[in-house]
């Protein structure tokens, strides 16, 4: 049986205290396909997240409100920025 779309390994690469908080620069979720499920799995799998306001980017554009995506695309996590 082939996986859908949907079910493709995700992988996801993790900048600053992010990387720090996770472990490492890249993830790799499963059966995940947008950023509201991925913002869940992250809660469930690293806790140290939980409080932490970070961005994600789909396709090196930042996303403010829930986006689908599939395993082809380039998910980043990016901890909040400084400066003015």
């Amino acid at each position: 049986m082939q996986q859908s779309a949907e079910t493709k390994d995700i992988k996801i690469i993790a900048f600053g205290i992010i990387a720090e908080k996770i472990g490492g620069r890249e993830l790799v979720c499963n059966g995940i396909s947008d950023t509201g499920a991925l913002r869940q799995w992250l809660a469930n799998k690293y806790p140290g997240l939980n409080g932490l306001k970070f961005s994600i980017a789909v396709n090196r554009k930042l996303v403010h409100e829930n986006c689908t995506f599939d395993n082809e695309s380039e998910i980043a996590l990016l901890p909040p920025f400084s400066g003015g």
